[in-house]
């Protein structure tokens, strides 16, 4: 877990948010193109932006732009008024990634791409350094299967670390990293683990961990640090101008922030036989064909889709996956993330497990005694109960607690006490367990042609070879514009 007075130093300036808040450039080994044009940066806007802010200069290594995220950039720029691209982007980490810069770097990919369906979603947890953020995630990242995550956290770096292992190879996400911005403390390029001057650790992450993560993981990388340096000093401007505390960024902060990390964001066609081919379709007639009302698909990956056709002819396919039911594949089950999320409430659970198969079924937890009041010593006692399972057992807090079904696991770790009033016995946790997938897909018409309209067929499956069966419930099945199968990167 690295140096522990590192870790200290790393999370000093992160102090205050923790107790009253929500708590070198990486090529990837890709190979430049001859005489291909100097990479432009993407020109990003925000709202609120203040004409006297200063707009931070084009990045200092221009090559380095877009660079791991090129299958993401494709979908984006390619999209049409007649071909909407279906784009899953995840900004995930703490409470730097819950500020406005996020807001204004998604609605500048909207303003940018138009013709793209983007899906944007915000899931990161203010205080949660990564070795906490690494248990919600299981729920967050790797069921929503997103085409990129913009990432950046604080934290252990053999957590931070794998976390990304988990992304690549769990999803076929392409991820941006993001080095960090400079906090209250400032910076000094010479401090380092032999002389531990301050900042020894954010130097050891920044120059060392992340550069290392990204060539290792093949992401992207946004050198935040470089540029937010250059900024000041361009500028003549001491850290704290871009702050409203020790690190969170002000409005100025983030319209920088969301300057640096927009510029990432750009589409470069010379890179495209080195982009991610981790998401290949399989076009029926040319790639797969029926055989009668049966259509088999031999294939390698851990998530299997089908496209739709513009106009439907009705009717339901069967969906098997190595001759069984999707359903009958514990595998492709997940958990929601336990509500009410961390601060919001005394008491929160950051992940569930389960040692048995499970089904679509709400749960919840439910404290049925209290002793103490001081939160850093209370403990308590839980039962669980599942919508269609029934009463499934109880637990303590300070015990790992597995439910007779075996549908759900807990460790002591994984509950969160906030900074809400104290906890009182009735306070109840709700989750969701879902299947990722269908057994049965009714054929129908899309509401909106232009979009893909994908429907997940089997998702979550161990990755590597599987059979997909369709099975029509008439002797000449429905038309189907495509199967497309997700292989993440890593773990083949």
């Amino acid at each position: 877990m690295g140096d522990n007075g590192g870790m200290i130093h790393r999370k000093v300036a992160l102090l205050a948010m923790t107790i009253a808040l929500s708590l070198s450039c990486v090529h990837a080994d890709e190979t430049k193109t001859g005489n291909a044009p100097k990479p432009e940066p993407a020109p990003v806007t925000g709202d609120a932006i203040n004409p006297a802010w200063a707009k931070p200069a084009p990045v200092a290594d221009p090559d380095a732009l877009g660079r791991g995220i090129q299958r993401t950039m494709r979908l984006l720029a390619t999209s049409t008024p007649q071909k909407r691209n279906h784009v899953r982007i995840l900004f995930y980490g703490q409470s730097i990634t819950e500020q406005r810069w996020s807001n204004q770097v998604a609605d500048d990919l909207r303003r940018r791409f138009p013709h793209a369906d983007l899906e944007i979603e915000n899931r990161a947890i203010g205080g949660f350094a990564s070795q906490v953020l690494i248990r919600p995630a299981e729920h967050d990242v790797y069921p929503f299967n997103p085409d990129l995550v913009i990432f950046h956290v604080y934290g252990a770096h053999t957590d931070y670390e794998e976390i990304i292992k988990r992304i690549r190879s769990r999803t076929t996400a392409e991820v941006l990293l993001q080095r960090d911005h400079i906090a209250e403390g400032g910076y000094d390029p010479s401090a380092n683990f032999e002389n531990k001057k301050p900042g020894y650790w954010d130097n050891f992450m920044n120059n060392e961990v992340l550069p290392g993560v990204a060539k290792k993981y093949g992401t992207g990388l946004a050198d935040v640090r470089g540029e937010w340096i250059r900024y000041l000093e361009t500028h003549k401007l001491k850290p704290q101008a871009l702050l409203k505390d020790g690190v969170h960024l002000n409005e100025y902060g983030c319209y920088v922030m969301a300057q640096i990390v927009g510029q990432s964001l750009v589409y470069r066609p010379e890179l495209s036989e080195s982009a991610d081919k981790t998401v290949r379709d399989y076009v029926p007639a040319k790639d797969v064909k029926w055989d009668k009302n049966r259509l088999l698909l031999e294939f390698t990956g851990n998530r299997v889709e089908l496209l739709p056709v513009a106009k439907a002819d009705g009717g339901t396919m069967r969906v098997l996956v190595d001759g069984k039911p999707v359903s009958a594949h514990g595998e492709c089950f997940a958990f929601t993330r336990p509500a009410p999320n961390p601060w919001a409430s005394p008491l929160s659970l950051s992940r569930v497990d389960s040692t048995a198969p499970f089904a679509d079924e709400d749960w919840t937890l439910k404290v049925t005694e209290v002793k103490g009041t001081d939160p850093k010593t209370a403990t308590w006692t839980y039962s669980v109960s599942g919508s269609k399972t029934g009463a499934d057992g109880s637990g303590k807090s300070d015990a790992a607690f597995t439910s007779p079904s075996g549908r759900v696991k807990i460790e002591p770790e994984s509950f969160f006490r906030g900074t809400s009033p104290a906890l009182s016995v009735g306070h109840a946790i709700t989750w969701r367990s879902y299947l990722l997938g269908t057994d049965v897909y009714t054929v129908t018409t899309p509401a909106d042609p232009t979009k893909e309209n994908a429907v997940l067929l089997a998702g979550g499956l161990t990755n590597g070879k599987h059979t997909l069966e369709l099975v029509a419930d008439g002797a000449k099945p429905s038309a189907i514009a495509a199967i497309r199968v997700h292989q993440p990167a890593y773990g083949r």
